[in-house]
């Protein structure tokens, strides 16, 4: 049995030893689920509701345990931790009124009667990152649970704490027996296995773009359909006619949150030039009032980097010589700590502004007008999320559809909401997660003809 030591970003200590999955035991998993999905999906929709419910109610009743773990295994603040392990159990909440409403429809022909009907597709993977693992997870595995299907998750090697106690939960649920199962392992093994099992009928996968179109390839013989929500570098718009001193405010949480680990950070953000100046004032003493620190302090807003290789990727975009306007501050000593940085590169193709750098560093950068906001902010393969700031609404919704991104804010940093759709333009993904429609992700369209012989014609009435 091969393990792995997963460790404490913030002290880089051990925290636990995980048993890694191997391909046959992935190969067993993927026959237990398809078994389990049999029975689950032949049970009526309400009793699929009340399994979700169940499940719901043990995630809530264990929030702070998994809160714990997230702040332990991950860096999250603890604030932040307790809000994402109360967030699986909203959205586990509100799909749970999803197996009860996959309607079908019927179709007007000439003949008979033509019916559709979601079907579930049979087993799905979910290959969650290390940097969101119980809410990713959850947002993948709680529709397609919804849908009548059996869910296999693949965790982040260097993350997969919560997500397997989450695996655990749902046993203790009541859940059927291998409808959801967590399968800890490598991407090279595990996730390759999940990805070309000719027994799973879906992947979901989170990760950065390169891996995902690996996937996608590797998907391709056996044509088994992907959805896909991988990089960003989603811009922050700021007209002059905004409020300057609430963009300013709140700019760097819209970047450093999960110290910049985040698809949607908005890691580049595009001032109008007369307003540049006074931006910048305003945007200085906000950076340092970031508190960066202990993540179990509920006083914390930013923690860690999630390990000291990602630290060494973010900190080489930050050379001695960089560009640096100023930075917030970190704390010394063990943990992989990195300050929030900002900085002013000249060059509209800095690697800076074109790279996703996934850390707490963001660049800010001019534009003349609206149309070159316009155009700086879709100088990007990616496109996954975006803010702007204006008084003038109707510039707002204008350049909201301008910009080439799935999520876009006006006069807000938002980007996610169970109850809306999410995912990306471009180079940022494939599908939508997330919404009321998220749970027909997870079906197959079947259509139904039944022929109708005619009849004798209608009396007609006196």
């Amino acid at each position: 049995m091969t393990t792995t030591e997963v460790y404490n970003p913030a002290d880089g200590s051990v925290l636990a030893t995980v048993e890694l999955a191997d391909a046959e035991a992935v190969d067993a998993a993927v026959a237990r689920a398809r078994s389990a999905q049999r029975t689950w999906s032949r049970l009526a929709p309400a009793a699929r509701a009340d399994g979700l419910r169940a499940f719901a109610t043990v995630v809530r009743a264990h929030v702070t345990e998994l809160a714990a773990l997230e702040v332990a295994n991950s860096g999250h603040p603890v604030g932040q931790a307790r809000w994402e392990a109360g967030h699986v159990a909203d959205v586990l909440t509100y799909y749970a009124a999803a197996p009860e409403r996959l309607f079908g429809r019927q179709i007007p022909v000439a003949g008979g009667i033509d019916l559709t009907f979601a079907d579930p597709i049979g087993v799905v993977a979910v290959i969650t990152p290390w940097n969101f693992p119980m809410t990713i997870a959850s947002w993948g595995f709680a529709p397609a649970l919804a849908a009548g299907n059996a869910v296999l998750v693949k965790p982040a090697e260097w993350t997969p704490l919560t997500t397997i106690r989450l695996g655990e939960l749902a046993t203790e649920s009541g859940l059927p027996d291998g409808l959801l199962q967590v399968l800890p392992g490598s991407g090279a093994v595990v996730g390759e296995r999940l990805v070309t099992h000719p027994g799973v009928g879906k992947v979901v996968f989170t990760g950065s773009t390169v891996t995902g179109a690996r996937v996608m390839a590797a998907a391709a013989p056996t044509v088994t359909a992907v959805m896909l929500e991988l990089g960003g570098k989603s811009a922050n718009i700021v007209f002059a006619d905004a409020d300057l001193e609430r963009a300013a405010a709140t700019a760097p949480y819209g970047v450093f949150d999960n110290a910049g680990q985040d698809c949607c950070a908005r890691s580049r953000i595009l001032v109008e030039e007369s307003a540049y100046d006074r931006f910048m004032e305003l945007l200085e003493p906000a950076v340092a009032a970031v508190r960066v620190g202990d993540p179990a302090d509920e006083e914390t807003e930013m923690g860690p980097l999630v390990s000291r290789p990602h630290w060494e990727k973010v900190a080489s975009y930050v050379p001695d010589d960089a560009p640096v306007a100023f930075r917030g501050s970190a704390p010394d000593g063990p943990g992989n700590w990195f300050a929030p940085t900002v900085l002013t590169p000249e060059s509209r193709t800095d690697p800076t502004v074109v790279e996703e750098i996934f850390g707490p560093v963001v660049t800010v950068q001019r534009f003349r007008d609206e149309a070159d906001a316009i155009t700086l902010a879709n100088a990007t393969a990616y496109g996954l999320s975006g803010s702007l700031w204006t008084r003038d609404l109707s510039r707002g919704v204008r350049v909201a559809r301008a910009v080439e991104a799935g999520n876009l804010s006006v006069n807000s940093h938002a980007s996610v909401r169970y109850t809306t759709p999410f995912g990306g333009f471009k180079q940022s993904g494939i599908g939508r997660e997330l919404g009321p429609d998220a749970p027909f992700a997870f079906t197959e369209t079947k259509n139904v003809f039944i022929a109708v012989a005619d009849g004798p014609a209608p009396e007609e009435s006196a």
